[in-house]
Parts: structure tokens; sequence; C-alpha cells
């Protein structure tokens, strides 16, 4: 077939192909990943075979491996069973300043292959599906039954943040705040940031106690930031710790009542006069969208959870008593969202 003979209807068709075969390239990258195919390719191409008698790996089955993500751009073949790296796979790197490595293994973790399959149901009923495929709450199954998973998650989430931090704090007004509380602040990556741009303040990372365990060390007794910094180990659920700024970095990304009960609870401290901020991504502004889509869904099947569009989110924070009153770009795919509590209507006692 010549190029004249490949129609517009065939090239629609070609695309539409390679979308449903997005799975497909899942498992390709996890795979590269897994075997670490991208850390063991340098700045000069070097053959599939020597690759894998590095790695103790079929050399073909590298070549077939490798010549299918270059197709997507991911690797290039500058010559027969010779592979280069490109921009896309450059990230794939451990030790590249931008990995995506976990990220990657993140979203093509083992539960999701079994979660997906069910999209329909989740559509139809609007439920997640996780807690009957699993037997219990998606946290749950990864602290008690899949420590690898988890440490991937944590890892991930560790990684993500390294990109944002910097782009999250330059972008915050500390106008007025002495002590920043980051709820649900993982090990605290945003938080020393924080502490590091601005040496006048004080920070409380506050989570669940198996998250901040692991907390970052600059933040625990004997840390470089020890003496501005306290880890306390608690749910938003149930309440938050007293401060001048709250963030909440990613986190109203489960189901509307989890969220609104936070949002409760971060209005009530308010009263004494502090400010919040939400720090995540809106589905209608989103320089990401198909990330961001895509997130939407997958916190469908496992939690219930959304990614909020900038409508749906106003709506959560006046159940909570809260409003926007400013909403920043960064220089990431997140939003820096400034609430305060809702003032009252005009006449109302």
């Amino acid at each position: 077939m010549t190029d004249t003979d490949y129609t517009p209807e065939l090239a629609t068709a070609a695309r539409v192909k390679e979308l449903a075969m997005g799975l497909w390239v899942s498992a390709m990258m996890m795979t590269a990943v897994q075997l670490r195919l991208p850390d063991e390719i340098d700045d000069k191409p070097v053959e599939a075979g020597e690759l894998a008698a590095r790695l103790d790996l079929h050399p073909e089955a590298v070549a077939r491996l490798l010549r299918a993500l270059a197709a997507h751009g991911v690797f290039a073949e500058p010559a027969e069973d010779r592979f280069a790296h490109t921009e896309l796979s450059r990230v794939l790197r451990e030790d590249h300043p931008h990995s995506v490595r976990y990220q990657v293994l993140w979203t093509v973790a083992p539960w999701t292959w079994r979660a997906w399959p069910h999209l329909e149901e989740a559509v139809r009923t609007g439920e997640r599906v996780f807690p009957r495929l699993y037997g219990k709450e998606f946290f749950a199954y990864l602290a008690e039954d899949a420590p690898r998973s988890a440490e991937v998650f944590n890892r991930a989430m560790t990684q993500s943040s390294t990109f944002t931090s910097a782009m999250v704090a330059e972008a915050l007004d500390m106008t007025g705040v002495r002590v920043v509380v980051d709820i649900g602040g993982g090990r605290g990556h945003l938080l020393r940031t924080v502490l590091e741009r601005y040496p006048w303040l004080s920070g409380v990372l506050y989570d669940l106690a198996s998250v901040v365990a692991s907390a970052d060390p600059a933040l625990r007794p004997g840390g470089e930031l020890a003496d501005r910094a306290r880890v306390v180990a608690g749910s938003c659920l149930d309440g938050v710790p007293p401060g001048d700024l709250y963030i909440l970095k990613n986190l109203l990304e489960w189901d509307d009542e989890r969220t609104v009960t936070t949002l409760r609870n971060v209005a009530a401290a308010l009263r004494s006069g502090g400010r919040a901020v939400l720090v995540q991504n809106l589905v209608d502004d989103s320089p990401e969208p198909k990330v961001t889509t895509g997130m939407d869904l997958l916190l469908l099947l496992n939690v219930g959870g959304r990614k909020h569009t900038r409508r749906q989110l106003t709506r959560l924070l006046s159940e909570a008593g809260l409003e926007i009153t400013d909403i920043r770009p960064t220089a990431s795919s997140l939003f820096v969202i400034e609430v305060a509590r809702r003032a009252p209507a005009a006449g109302a006692v």
C-alpha cells in the first residue's frame, strides 16, 4: 500500500485501534521499567543483545519490546536491533532528576489490572468496585495485603511532590503566617520545602500514624528542621491541629461525604482567623486533561472519589461553609485555591 492509498478513513481507524491498545502500551512500559531497561541505556545506542546479556533476558524478545515502545516514541531504533533514549524514555530512569519511574509503576500496580475491567459497573452505579473485589477498603488493602504496592505508591507520591513542591511553595501567600499545617501531608516533602523557603515559619505535618511514621528525617527529632517542625499523627476526618495556614494538597480525592467532613473540620479551625489553601487539579482547567480525567476514573474505581471541576468543588466548599476567594495556577498542573469561611447572607442573624 502506498501513502496515497492510506485514506483519512484508514488513518482514523488506525488511531482508534491505537487508543484501544492502551492497555498493551501500559504493559510494555511496566515491563521495561521493571526490567530496568531504561537504566541500562546510556547516551549511545546499544544492541538489544548486549542489554539482554547484562540483564539475563531473551535478546530477540528485548528487541521486540523496545521496538514496540519506540513506535510510541518511548526509545528510538536508529539501526536494526540498536536502541537509544528519547526524551520520553529518559524520564523512566530512576536517576533522572524528573524521573516518573514509580509513577508509571503505580499507574499499572497489580490491583489496577483487576479493577479497570469493572469500569462499566462503576459507571452504571457511580460506586467504587474495589471493596467488592478485594474484601476491604483500598488503603486498608495496601497496608495489610499489598506492601509492595504500598511502597510503590509512597515512592510515586514522593516523586510527584518532588516535581511540584517548589512550584507550590513559590505560589503560596505567606503574609501574616507563622504556623503552617500540612493536612494529609504524607512524608512531608511539601512542608519541608515550605519551611526551607520561608525561614520564619513553623510547620505541622499531619497525617495518619502509618504515614508519618516514615516522615522526612529533616522534620523529625534530630533533623535540620526539627526546631521548626512537629509531626502529628491523626485523621482530618476527626479534626485538624491549630495553625495560621492550612494546606490540603491532592487530599480531597475521596467520596463527597468525607471531603465535606474534612472541609467542615477545616472551617471550624478557621474560626480563629486562619486561612486555608487547596492545592489540586481542576478538571475543566487542567493542562493535562488526559491524565486528570483518567485519574478521575481511577479514583471512582478504588475509593469512590474524583478529581473536581470548579463547579463541583465550589458546591462541596459551600456545604462545608467555605468559599473560594482566589485561584492561582502554578508552573505545574496544580492550582493554588484560597478558601475562606463563607460570609453570612445579607440579613442573616
